[in-house]
């Protein structure tokens, strides 16, 4: 039997997660050395329209890229690339950072994990973190390592949750002060990016993480550097939280409207990030554009399912959807996450941002600067001088419709475009032309 004050951690396998949609042929993808990502000579860019990622924009852009990173930005014909350098037309393109996902779940294994990241890098994310239900070695050493063709990943480890057997058995079960610390402890020793928490009771199945708990975690997190983000579902529970000095809310506040309190709380904190995560909307939806990873059948599957309204979910969309945009009117840092592991829901999210209320532009901005910032990720979330070359060239502007960040041209990772063309003949079984 275990000493009491060790954290309960069940071993559980991972469940749930969106992988029907994975490629089979994950073995066929490339070689997973660093270098082989690594673009070595200058690049001129020109002639689109860029997205910086901080709310601004400048049309008829030029940005220089060398060895990775991005070296200098402003207008067409105004910089002073260098010599031989190869130049890359844009006109009439827009270019964006690419995508930083604050909340999605990966598998555990290697091969899984990995072909996930390149899906995720195929729909033009840089990287996600894989927020709790972390199992065994690999997702932190995996963490922060650069593959080919894929985002990089970081990971929550396990997180930190009361008992909930039957449900999900991989988090540290904590019932004392002292596991909670513990549980901290082993995974600072680990080297975990940040620490997940789950304050739920699940409609009062189990019993959720108590303040006292909650503020044993948070603490001894914070004497480890580590920031601490929390699912949450109430909104008291978030005003507690709040008050122990939490970091992140993983979700939105869900079951009601958020009063003045909270707001005047959270905006005391300006160091907090809400990831509004947002749920289904009830709306019908057109998969069509999803034919370049997912086999017909499969997409048709799926189709069906998604092309019908389903008003029942409206109103806890609409509570959600408020919340987030009077937060967001009162200067809350908001950040962004879907959930699950979903390579692509993060254009379904920023749809739902802007049906929520957001401009298309501090959408963005959230889904690519705020989450930066939070995950700690200084070299990516805006084309910069000095930044990762990580973006996405898209055949519309997303600044005037939201949905055109699916009308993907191609996606560069640390300088280096993405082989989207193999990934999706991989996924599909089409040929390659």
């Amino acid at each position: 039997m275990r000493p009491a004050t060790t954290p309960i951690r069940p071993s559980f396998v991972l469940r749930g997660l969106f992988l029907a949609a994975l490629p089979l042929a994950a073995a066929c993808a490339g070689s997973d050395d660093p270098a082989e990502g690594s673009a070595t000579s200058a690049t001129v860019f020109e002639g689109a329209r860029l997205i910086v990622g901080d709310g601004s924009a400048i049309d008829d852009a030029a940005f220089v890229v060398e060895d990775g990173r991005v070296t200098l930005v402003g207008r067409s014909g105004d910089l002073d690339a260098p010599a031989g350098a190869t130049r890359v037309d844009l006109t009439g393109k827009t270019v964006m950072p690419a995508i930083v996902n604050a909340h999605m779940h990966l598998p555990s294994t290697r091969e899984e994990r990995t072909e996930l990241l390149r899906h995720t890098a195929y729909y033009g994310s840089a990287a996600v973190v894989s927020l709790g239900i972390d199992e065994g070695d690999v997702p932190f050493e995996m963490s922060g390592e650069l593959i080919p063709d894929a985002a990089r990943s970081l990971t929550a480890g396990p997180g930190i949750s009361r008992p909930e057997p039957g449900r999900s058995e991989v988090p540290y079960w904590v019932d004392t002060e002292e596991q909670a610390r513990e549980a901290v402890r082993e995974m600072a020793e680990r080297e975990v990016d940040l620490i997940k928490i789950w304050v739920d009771d699940r409609g009062g199945r189990y019993e959720k993480l108590t303040p006292e708990l909650y503020g044993a975690i948070i603490d001894e997190a914070h004497e480890h550097g580590l920031r601490v983000a929390a699912h949450i579902f109430s909104l008291e529970d978030a005003k507690g939280l709040l008050r122990a000095g939490v970091d992140a809310f993983a979700h939105g506040v869900r079951d009601r409207d958020v009063d003045d309190e909270f707001v005047a709380m959270i905006r005391e904190r300006p160091d907090v990030y809400y990831i509004p995560n947002l749920p289904d909307p009830g709306t019908a939806r057109d998969l069509a554009w999803l034919s370049g990873t997912v086999p017909a059948d499969r997409l048709s599957e799926m189709q069906e399912r998604a092309g019908v309204e389903r008003p029942e979910a409206r109103e806890g969309f609409s509570i959600q959807a408020r919340n987030l945009v009077r937060l967001h009117e009162a200067g809350v840092p908001i950040a962004f996450g879907t959930d699950g592991g979903s390579p692509w829901a993060a254009h379904e999210e920023m749809v739902d941002m802007v049906a929520a209320g957001m401009d298309p532009a501090d959408v963005i901005v959230a889904a690519t600067a705020t989450s930066a910032e939070l995950l700690q990720l200084p070299d990516l979330g805006t084309i910069e001088p000095g930044k990762s070359a990580d973006f996405i060239v898209l055949d519309a502007n997303p600044l005037e419709d939201i949905t055109h960040t699916r009308r993907i041209d191609s996606v560069y990772l640390r300088g280096a475009p993405v082989d989207r063309q193999g990934f999706s003949a991989r996924s599909t079984g089409a040929t390659v032309q």
